[in-house]
């Protein structure tokens, strides 16, 4: 028996099955994990109360490239954005951090109230330091007379751990922990992690499937995971009206390889390519100019710092990591100083409208003509000045 994501209308009755499935809800439907047989599947496909149904597939870490380390008093990307020129420090902003964990007593996180929640039944902490890094660009407190973190001033954040000590995961994981965010009133996700397309085949072909066929059942699973991500999209919007719902903020991957050929560009895929997620390129230095990452893939949503970025590493270090997983946390971190900023002037922020300033605030002055729309989305964040 497989495991499968469920996703069902709450108001409908639905026929019972095998199993013992967790229920989470949110506006009018109802998201189950349950195993079921391949038969119980194909039933369920005809079952009026059932919107969406896939099977859970593998995720995993958007591994990073070990990075320069940067001599000066903060990270470039600060700079660059107009991060270290803004007045807002994302003051009254919930962050949610969903990826390897967080190293907690990291001086880093020193007065932060960090609500950390284990998806993966290993515990609490951070063993690969990944989650670590995206959260200490996100806000983290200035280390030996560096400034790493964006918004300062987040007083709590959500740590979700949803990818395992050794950076794998399910997406059920990540359902269940994007649910958890809303439910804790996150006014901005981060996630920078993939789903695991080609994992999922290796792994069928080392059972013995026949390739075609294990790309085949692989490639459907994909489709299914992506709809059913569409669909919990859509219960966030759904959601918004009654107590708000948070921007989700996802990392482009690094697959691409720019510097064996130009045109050797890889699309984003999920989380990142799912509805109303905003997706992240990575860029960085060259001379007088900023150009696109070579690892970056293309047709995100926006560009960010994503080269030589210094932020917290385990152990209480400071470490230079370079990846999309790196852009991902400045746009979160700049998406908090525009939550706080909207809040100033009256208005209630949103998904919608914090969406809409990061969009209309983007640059591409600085970057060289030879840079494609493609690869860098909108352009490049810039903070509220």
């Amino acid at each position: 028996m497989r495991r499968f994501a469920i996703l069902r209308n709450a108001g409908i009755t639905a026929r019972p099955h095998s199993g013992s499935p967790r229920k989470l809800s949110a506006a009018r439907s109802e998201l189950t994990f349950e195993r079921l047989p391949e038969k119980a599947f194909a039933e369920m496909l005809k079952d009026p109360s059932v919107d969406r149904i896939c099977p859970v597939m593998p995720t995993r870490l958007i591994k990073p490239m070990e990075g320069q380390v940067n001599k000066t008093s903060q990270s470039w990307g600060l700079e660059v954005t107009g991060v270290d020129r803004s007045p807002y420090s994302g003051k009254g902003v919930k962050v949610a951090v969903l990826d390897t964990g967080i190293e907690r007593d990291h001086p880093a996180f020193a007065g932060v109230n960090l609500i950390e929640q284990d998806f993966t039944g290993t515990g609490n902490g951070d063993h690969q330091g990944h989650g670590t890094h995206c959260a200490g660009t996100i806000f983290g407190r200035d280390i030996q007379g560096k400034r790493i973190g964006i918004a300062r001033d987040v007083e709590t954040a959500l740590i979700g751990k949803v990818l395992r000590n050794d950076g794998s995961g399910e997406s059920e994981m990540v359902f269940n922990a994007m649910h958890w965010a809303m439910a804790q009133g996150a006014n901005v996700v981060s996630m920078s992690l993939g789903f695991d397309f080609p994992g999922m085949v290796a792994a069928m072909v080392a059972e013995g499937w026949p390739a075609d066929l294990a790309t085949s059942t692989a490639l459907e699973a994909y489709r299914g995971n992506m709809r059913m991500f569409d669909a919990i999209m859509g219960m966030y919007r759904a959601q918004a009206p009654f107590s708000g719902s948070p921007l989700v903020i996802a990392a482009a991957g690094n697959e691409s390889r720019r510097e064996i050929n130009p045109e050797y560009r890889i699309a984003v895929s999920l989380p990142a390519a799912a509805d109303d997620v905003i997706s992240v390129a990575a860029i960085g230095q060259a001379e007088q100019k900023l150009t696109v990452a070579p690892f970056s893939n293309s047709l995100a949503t926006v560009s960010a710092p994503g080269v030589d970025i210094v932020s917290a590493g385990l152990q209480g270090s400071l470490l230079s990591l370079s990846g999309t997983s790196m852009a991902c946390p400045h746009v979160a971190g700049i998406a908090a100083l525009w939550w706080e900023q909207v809040r100033t002037t009256g208005k209630t922020p949103s998904a919608t409208n914090i969406k809409a300033m990061l969009l209309a605030h983007t640059s591409r002055e600085t970057f060289g003509t030879e840079v494609d729309e493609a690869d860098i989305g909108q352009g490049m964040v810039m903070a509220p000045l």
